[in-house]
């Protein structure tokens, strides 16, 4: 990558500060609290001066269990440092954790060599990552074979370098925010639809984001009930023209006796059970004509006439 590009992306990932509030990180971080005991968490994307990933950390240490916490973050203009909590060994009084702050050589860029080298020495990486670097930020996660727990973009279902993640149950939703609002602090860099920005309180309101978590939680495996049916209805699943599914606008419309293919939004992901269903595919050439530079992939065409074609589809099926 050419130095000025690099130097551009790292730009990109310092206006991407979004403060995750405590009380989202609270009600999402309780589901995974038996994977943290005795484990090295480090957040990676984190200022320990502001970010509240680390204050629920270190707020939780001891009842956790923690091993180490470990933070670091960017800083466009200088070096960074690294802050670390530490368990004191077996025998010492428990007490006050030992906190030890550590200068780097750089300037705290995840994708550093220093900062790699501390993901290396982590069990858990629990942070939200610039968005504008996502796809960059996950291949590394999957690189180094890391378990985690992070914020993504709800477009980042249909990147062509995620959704093979999701499709091969490598990587799931956790349990907060899709379909519901997401509040962050930061400052008032950009113009915000009305709405979005609230400049009383320093937050902005978000719908399209999620968790992602590659930790079993109990979620992924709570069947989905299905209580419609397809057989006398077949009117209210219209076929696509250029492929062999029927529509299912509504996840509460999932037939439950139909065994062919079905097209669902793209929040059926936060529902997956992978033992109730098998997902086949994105929109048909949608990869393809994205890697092809097309400026809109080729969308799924219904067969009804004056029905409105979907956007996204997640292609599924049922398993017996």
């Amino acid at each position: 990558m050419a130095r000025n590009e690099s130097l551009h992306k790292a730009s990109v990932a310092k206006q991407d500060e979004f403060y995750t509030q405590i009380a989202d990180i609270e009600r999402e971080l309780v589901h995974y609290e038996e994977h943290f005991r005795d484990k090295v968490i480090f957040c990676n994307c984190d200022d320990p001066a502001y970010s509240n990933f680390w204050r629920y950390f270190q707020l939780k240490f001891y009842q956790l269990g923690l091993n180490k916490l470990v933070s670091t973050h960017f800083e466009p203009n200088a070096p960074s440092y690294k802050m670390e909590i530490v368990r004191k060994e077996r025998g010492e009084q428990i007490g006050i954790p030992d906190y030890v702050q550590t200068p780097l050589k750089g300037n705290g860029d995840f994708r550093s060599e220093e900062c790699i080298e501390i993901l290396e020495e982590a069990d858990i990486v629990v942070t939200n990552p610039p968005f504008s670097l996502f796809r960059e930020y996950l291949a590394q996660l999957i690189e180094y074979e890391k378990k985690f727990v992070i914020i993504a973009p709800l477009n980042c279902v249909t990147y062509k370098e995620v959704f093979p993640l999701f499709k091969g149950n490598r990587i799931w939703c956790g349990y907060g925010f899709l379909g519901g609002n997401a509040y962050f602090a930061t400052e008032p860099k950009y113009d915000y639809a009305d709405g979005v920005y609230d400049s009383k309180t320093g937050l902005v309101k978000f719908r399209n984001v999620l968790w992602v978590t590659n930790l079993d939680i109990p979620k992924r495996h709570e069947e989905l009930s299905l209580v419609k049916q397809y057989c006398g209805h077949e009117e209210n699943y219209p076929k696509y023209d250029n492929y062999d599914a029927i529509e299912v606008g509504k996840l509460v419309d999932i037939p439950c006796d139909y065994d062919g293919v079905m097209g669902v939004p793209i929040t059926f992901l936060d529902k997956y059970n992978p033992e109730q269903f098998e997902i086949l595919d994105m929109n048909p050439h949608f990869f393809m004509l994205i890697q092809r530079g097309e400026p809109k992939p080729k969308q799924l065409t219904l067969k009804s006439i004056g029905a409105k074609d979907p956007y996204a589809r997640i292609l599924i099926r049922r398993k017996s």
